[in-house]
């Protein structure tokens, strides 16, 4: 492990080393021999983790614990608010939307920035929920844990980190092709061009790596003094936007509004699957529930209070930007700034460009803070190497995992273009938010010793129903223009599986603190809603998706399954000997205390 001193009963670690025991500390590593019998008990090993489940209290007491030291209780809902917006508000505006207007949607961009919303509004309803029952830094990853058991929670870390990795890299691109703007020269004029590469990797960008360092050490050194940079950042940031808005429909000619779907609704649609980027970051304000001082006021507040505030600005961010200039003309990399040169207000440009780089500097802020939290308790159950799950003692931030997942960052923003980026984003976000409302549902409705074995069979039909229609109407969607019987056949199925769950299938669990409205019918909405944008993802974005869930099947099986599971076993021995005043904090959390 780290280097570390006595104190009082227990380790203080500072300091790191990189030896083996760092990173494999569990028996089935100790020697290639008990590698070896390791491997040979693979079958079971992995039945177990399957089927196996975590629990709110494991998650927020022993996982949390084997950080070494506590994270700061530092935030409020005020912070949370202007890290969700600060989240949210940077690339996904600045460059998809002009990407997606001239090639996708036209016009109809807003409608598909409201359709994206509305999945996003509906994904953040059921994070919040969690992140109030179980306020730890692991966010979707422990809730997943927790209802739908260790391997699924393994595959959807995997994906939460490429998540992350990928939206950062994308913004830190987006973030020199605006930095050049300001300095009066072409988006693509800072990036050296590699003509032997293939160009969708040949365009590098060290521009974007240095400006991830720098955020990466504001990150690392303070979550308050981040969330207060965040915060004065996000306030000239909407002055900017405001100032976006009025001038930019001063200068607004109704007739570039016609026509408003020359991509038909399809084209819109297929829009909402790639913008639903724009909204992705909100996520990472539930890894910071372990730090926010009163999670059950905060939280909810915080989330769904940013999100409203977030669609309501790109709607008329989108909007100015279409009636300002046709789609036809829109720059792809710098949209909004060029609109404003097109329209005889050069000197605005720099003003733009400004507010761009101030949000997407938020956005990769908290996105740092974000995905270290994420590794940080990925790191805590032994799927991934324990030395990622320190806490320095000194400034109570992830710092291993903080500069690992820079590391990471930069090499993907130095060779990669943003539109392959964002198609990748969108797959792995949307998987993600699906699995989450799907998790809701089992919380609420199965409880093993709880729900009957009828119960069961009725909760599994409809969840069956539910997904089931929901891809049938996506394939059917994608697949016929101008038909609509398979929408006779799939939207009723749907109702009848959502309906069943309500209405014969009893709550196993209800929410001790703050819950989601309308269960199942919300949760199961965004299920469809989720699978219905998956479904109009290019084909290569799936093969690029399906080659990284295969990466992290050959570790998990090699790696993170034999790790994990000498955890749990060490865990389950030590939980018969736990101390009474765990009991009691546990009983008191259930208590809503």
């Amino acid at each position: 492990m780290a280097v570390g001193e006595e104190n009082g009963g227990g380790v203080r670690r500072r300091g790191c080393t990189f030896q083996k025991n760092d990173f494999f500390p569990e028996e089935s590593f100790k020697s290639w021999g008990n590698y070896g019998r390791s491997v040979m008990e693979t079958p079971f090993r992995l039945k177990d983790r399957v089927l196996k489940r975590s629990s709110d209290h494991s998650e927020l007491f022993e996982v949390k614990a084997r950080s070494g030291n506590e994270m700061k209780k530092t935030l409020n809902w005020w912070d949370l608010i202007w890290f969700g917006i600060g989240a949210v508000v940077g690339s996904g505006i600045f460059v998809l939307t002009g990407l997606e207007a001239r090639q996708e949607a036209g016009p109809a961009v807003v409608l598909s920035f409201v359709v994206s919303g509305i999945s996003a509004l509906l994904s953040v309803f059921c994070y919040t929920e969690f992140a109030v029952e179980i306020p730890v830094a692991g966010g979707s990853f422990a809730y997943l844990r927790v209802e739908l058991g260790d391997f699924v929670a393994f595959i959807a870390a995997g994906n939460i980190l490429l998540e992350y990795v990928i939206g950062n890299a994308a913004v830190a691109r987006s973030w020199t092709s605006y930095f050049a703007t300001l300095c009066n020269r072409a988006p693509e004029d800072f990036r050296i061009i590699v003509h032997s590469m293939n160009p969708d990797y040949g365009h590098l960008d060290p521009i974007a790596v240095v400006a991830l360092i720098v955020i990466t050490a504001l990150a690392v050194y303070s979550t308050k003094g981040s969330s207060i940079f965040n915060y004065v950042a996000t306030i000239f940031h909407m002055f900017v936007i405001v100032f976006i808005i009025i001038a930019g429909l001063i200068k607004a000619k109704p007739e570039n509004y016609s026509p408003f779907t020359p991509f038909g609704v399809h084209g819109m649609i297929d829009a909402s699957a790639v913008l639903f980027f724009a909204y992705v970051g909100f996520d990472a304000v539930s890894t910071m529930a372990e730090e926010t001082k009163n999670p059950g006021r905060d939280i909810p507040i915080g989330l769904v209070g940013s999100m409203l505030i977030t669609t309501i600005l790109y709607c008329l961010l989108a909007t100015t930007l279409c009636l300002m200039q046709n789609y036809k003309d829109i720059d792809v990399n710098a949209p909004f700034s060029v609109a404003f040169s097109a329209v005889g207000m050069d000197w605005a440009k720099y003003i733009v460009s400004l507010g761009a780089l101030k949000g997407m500097t938020t956005v990769l802020l908290v996105g740092a803070v974000g995905q270290a939290r994420y590794l940080t308790h990925i790191a805590r159950t032994h799927m991934m190497p324990p030395w990622f799950a320190l806490v320095d003692h000194r400034t109570g931030t992830p710092m291993n995992a903080t500069i690992s997942m820079l590391v990471t960052s930069g090499v993907v923003a130095f060779f990669t273009d943003l539109a392959i980026l964002s198609n990748l984003l969108s797959i792995s976000t949307l998987f993600i938010f699906s699995l989450v409302a799907l998790a809701l549902l089992v919380r609420r409705y199965y409880s093993s010793g709880v729900t009957t074995k009828g119960d069961q069979r009725n909760f599994i039909l409809g969840l069956v129903l539910i997904i089931g229609s929901s891809i049938g109407i996506s394939a059917y969607w994608n697949n016929s223009t101008h038909g609509w019987i398979g929408y006779l056949v799939f939207v009723p199925l749907w109702i009848l599986g959502t309906g069943g769950i309500w209405l014969f299938v009893p709550m196993a669990k209800k929410p001790t603190i703050w819950g989601v409205p309308l269960v199942p019918w919300l949760p199961s909405l965004s299920i469809a809603i989720n699978i219905f944008l998956l479904g109009s993802i290019d084909k290569d974005s799936y093969i690029r998706f399906a080659v990284w869930t295969g990466l992290l099947l050959v570790y998990y099986i090699l790696l993170g399954l034999h790790a994990s599971y000498d955890t749990a076993k060490e865990f389950d021995q030590a939980q018969n000997t736990a101390p009474k005043e765990v009991q009691k904090q546990w009983n008191n959390v259930e208590q809503g205390v």
